[in-house]
């Protein structure tokens, strides 16, 4: 998956923006002002960022050699991925949508995508 590809996927989800709050070369998407998803756009290969529930999070470290705890991010609910070709791209998909369903459970009710006055 190139930066593009996974870029395109990201911006999919429902009322995902990017940003670019830290620098110019760290991708952060969010969902309501909250992020679920950091991409080193500089990186080869591409590193990036996903919230994860604790328990799976480290089973996917264990079964992974490129799931490393997150750089820069609290170790225990982020995972970094190296997109190395280590991981099919529909585990990659899938944790993706982990992180989204994650932040946008963790969002008030009204700032939910498709709940009543979101944004």
């Amino acid at each position: 998956m190139n930066l593009e590809e996974l870029r395109a996927d990201l911006l999919s989800r429902p009322c995902a923006v990017e940003d670019f709050p830290f620098d110019t070369v760290t991708l952060v998407v969010k969902v309501s002002g909250k992020m679920f998803a950091l991409v080193g756009t500089k990186d080869l290969p591409l590193r990036l960022n996903l919230k994860c529930e604790p328990e799976k999070a480290v089973v996917l470290r264990e079964y992974y050699d490129s799931v490393l705890p997150g750089y820069h991010m609290n170790k225990r609910h982020w995972n970094t991925v190296v997109l190395d070709g280590s991981i099919p791209d529909d585990e990659i998909l899938s944790m993706i949508d982990d992180s989204y369903a994650l932040v946008v459970a963790g969002l008030p009710r009204s700032k939910r995508p498709g709940e009543a006055g979101s944004r």
